[in-house]
């Protein structure tokens, strides 16, 4: 019984990556810019975050870039049963958020212990309004000791735009002006939503 079960839920993954290809197809976006195919290793700051359909953009681009190995945090809790397993299936790695070790040394930790790992986090954390991006990518990425690779979902010309991949420096603010400057050039879905009233700071 058990065999049938893995199978069903093999089949449920291809099922869902078939979904994903014909969304692609059919909806008009596509990939600007090169993937960094040759690090092994990298956290892809993704935004602007500004609706559900991200989530839909993100894994249909993910589909398309041949980068299935890319994951996503998730609270543990949603890693049980049939639905964890196919979170798993999908690229989502469980975190504790109540853990005495923070999320960024959790996530660190994750690099440190896989050969290839590339991990995509939203620098907004929500899809409200922010006035400020959450640093907490970027301090992963520097205790790591891997690059950032910023990927900007572009919904006025409908493309996946990759960016220029970079190791972070010793000038935070100097990288988050770079970050920003990238971000804000791209609007999302709802554009009261996105970064672009953050260029001019």
């Amino acid at each position: 019984m058990k065999k049938y079960g893995i199978r069903f839920f093999d089949y449920l993954t291809l099922m869902v990556r078939q979904i994903l290809k014909l969304y692609w197809k059919l909806s008009g976006w596509k990939i600007a810019g090169s993937f960094p195919y040759q690090y092994k290793k990298m956290l892809m700051a993704v935004a602007p975050h500004t609706c559900k359909e991200d989530v839909l953009v993100g894994f249909a681009a993910r589909n398309e870039l041949k980068i299935t190995h890319a994951r996503f945090l998730g609270k543990k809790e949603l890693f049980k049963g049939p639905l964890g397993w196919l979170l798993r299936k999908l690229g989502g790695t469980p975190v504790d958020r109540h853990s005495k070790h923070g999320m960024v040394d959790q996530a660190a930790a994750l690099f440190a212990n896989n050969e290839s790992f590339l991990l995509a986090l939203a620098p907004e954390g929500t899809r409200k309004r922010v006035d400020t991006l959450r640093s907490g990518f970027y301090h992963i990425a520097k205790k790591a000791q891997v690059p950032i690779l910023p990927v900007a979902f572009d919904f006025k010309t409908k493309e996946v735009v990759i960016g220029e991949v970079f190791f972070t420096g010793a000038d935070e603010e100097a990288d988050f002006k770079k970050i920003i400057a990238f971000f804000s050039a791209h609007p999302g879905k709802y554009p009261g939503k996105d970064l672009q009233h953050l260029k001019n700071l």
